[in-house]
């Protein structure tokens, strides 16, 4: 990893957590995300493709809406190369998976890491590391999303924008407001806060 070139797509939170992460192995950080970040150090693509050519190793931590859907498939995975590797933390249907399954088999990228809610093909390769998704297991980690849930509700029924949103409509919206309650309610009987 030392001294490679990491393409970010989207650079929040866990984007520049990644980001940081890479700096100490001396990696060249390149990202993609709705608007450049000016204040930060890093070069950024305006598409993904070009962030894929221009990268040994893709990082998905982007949020999935209408518009990331299946936002990597055969032309980024191809663009990337057969030198490449591809870490998917977001979720999944980010990726054609089916796309990614032929990229692996027929060798357009060196490797793929991906959480284990995938296609079957998928769980018996020898390019391919599977973890569950268990980032935010740690109390300290839980805290932080139960402050941020707590703050993300607060905005909403104050009528300020979120800090964290993630959803294009109303319908959407809603569901956001049950998952939030249920994750908080979920959280906080879990750790006995």
């Amino acid at each position: 990893m030392s001294g490679k070139c990491l393409g970010i797509v989207g650079l929040g939170q866990i984007g520049l957590a990644v980001a940081k992460r890479a700096e100490a192995f001396g990696c060249k950080i390149s990202y993609l995300a709705r608007a450049e970040k000016s204040e930060l150090p890093y070069k950024f693509h305006a598409t993904v493709l070009e962030l894929a050519k221009n990268s040994d190793m893709l990082v998905l931590t982007c949020a999935l809406t209408k518009g990331t859907t299946h936002f990597v498939g055969r032309e980024v995975l191809d663009a990337l190369g057969p030198e490449g590797f591809f870490v998917n933390i977001a979720r999944g249907l980010v990726v054609n998976e089916q796309e990614l399954v032929k990229a692996l088999v027929e060798e357009w990228i060196a490797g793929a890491g991906i959480e284990p809610q995938v296609l079957q093909e998928l769980w018996n390769m020898e390019n391919v590391v599977l973890l569950p998704h268990t980032a935010s297991t740690t109390q300290a980690t839980v805290k932080l999303a139960v402050e941020l849930i707590i703050s993300n509700l607060d905005a909403h029924f104050s009528g300020k924008p979120l800090l964290t949103p993630c959803v294009d409509d109303q319908k959407g919206a809603a569901n956001w407001l049950q998952i939030c309650c249920s994750r908080l309610k979920s959280e906080l009987l879990y750790y006995n806060v």
